[in-house]
């Protein structure tokens, strides 16, 4: 079983809702099936800032994409990287972040497949 970091970036995110995998405001509609978990680094948070994570997919194909997770992170954090669950996508998926609150963040991220 291979592990491979399928996407990877840094942005400044804002209240736009903001596509990890796309690395844009533009959101995705990923088909590549696997287990998926998100990576997080969340130093650049002060006591201000409150940001929201999504992971959308679909329950079938031909449904709608829906949040089937989602975390929220206020404040500094005491642990600046964090780690999603592995998730089971494969129909349409995206991750998101969105800014709920406070100054704009530059956040890295690495989604990463198990298989």
């Amino acid at each position: 079983m291979a592990i491979t970091e399928a996407y990877a970036g840094s942005a400044s995110i804002s209240t736009t809702e903001y596509s990890l995998p796309n690395n844009s405001t533009t959101l995705a509609n990923i088909t590549d099936d696997g287990i998926y978990q998100v990576f997080l680094d969340l130093a650049a948070l002060t006591v201000t800032e409150e940001y929201l994570l999504q992971v959308y997919e679909k329950v079938q194909s031909s449904g709608t994409k829906r949040v089937v997770f989602s975390a929220t992170f206020l404040g500094a954090q005491a642990q600046p990287v964090w780690v999603s669950p592995s998730l089971i996508l494969l129909h349409g998926w995206d991750v998101t972040m969105t800014k709920v609150s406070g100054t704009d963040c530059t956040i890295e991220w690495s989604i990463r497949k198990v298989a």
